[in-house]
């Protein structure tokens, strides 16, 4: 018996194009990891597939648009970046801010990132600590670091801390 994929229940793929091939099916039918994942391979320009910043956000939106968190926050980080699109800072806080009411901790961290350069340290620390309880080990480094130098208190760097611990064992 050949092996199926546990989510989408589709055959084992042997070559870069089947994969490819594949994954552009399940997108024409809607999934957002199938369209998310083909964006990275044009960020990349990998599985034979050309770099092409600009295909790979249009696909990012798709993606979002669809439901992948994680979609919004690489298309807020081209935007932060200038991939394939003109460098937006506006536009790349928006899709941070939408990757994080959706979950996606990567985001989160951004925009604490985001409005610790702008000076807005209350909003920075706020991001950072709910980053840091979901799991997000660049945020409680950055909660530890504040902790270190009088920002934060002990109480909250302990509460982050058992937080953070938690949402790691429960994804082990």
């Amino acid at each position: 018996m050949r092996y199926m994929c546990a989510f989408c229940r589709l055959p084992e793929t042997h070559s870069d194009e089947d994969q490819v091939k594949q994954y552009k099916n399940l997108m024409e039918k809607g999934n957002a990891m199938a369209c998310k994942q083909l964006a990275c391979y044009y960020a990349n320009g990998t599985m034979g597939m050309p770099q092409d910043w600009a295909k790979a956000n249009e696909l990012w939106l798709k993606a979002g648009e669809l439901g992948c968190a994680e979609a919004y926050s690489r298309l807020g980080y081209s935007f932060s970046n200038g991939m394939g699109v003109e460098a937006d800072k506006k536009k790349a806080k928006h899709y941070y801010e939408i990757a994080a009411m959706k979950g996606d901790v990567h985001a989160r961290h951004h925009l604490g990132c985001i409005e610790g350069q702008a000076g807005k340290h209350q909003r920075a620390f706020k991001h950072f600590i709910l980053a840091a309880r979901a799991g997000g080990k660049d945020s409680l480094d950055v909660v530890k670091d504040w902790f270190t130098k009088g920002f934060v208190t002990k109480e909250e760097y302990e509460s982050t801390l058992r937080a953070y611990q938690t949402c790691v064992d429960e994804m082990k």
